[in-house]
């Protein structure tokens, strides 16, 4: 079973994913967070995403600023 930080990699390596799939950069995604009512600075969002550290719930808040419904996780 991988660890713990493999887990968050994995997770940070789906959201970036997603964002590219959809021609989304971290400018357009601090934006788009906004419009949900989401409060973020880019530079916070780089930065959870180099660590991979972000709660699920801001994971969830990403995909749907993004309009993302469903996600694969093989």
């Amino acid at each position: 079973m991988p660890e713990q930080n493999q887990w968050e990699t994995k997770v940070a390596n789906l959201l970036k994913a997603e964002l590219k799939r959809h021609g989304v950069t971290y400018a357009q995604l601090v934006e788009k967070l906004a419009a949900i009512g989401v409060d973020e600075k880019e530079v916070n969002v780089r930065n959870k995403l180099a660590r991979g550290k972000f709660s699920a719930a801001f994971l969830v808040q990403c995909m749907k600023a993004i309009e993302v419904s469903t996600l694969r996780l093989d």
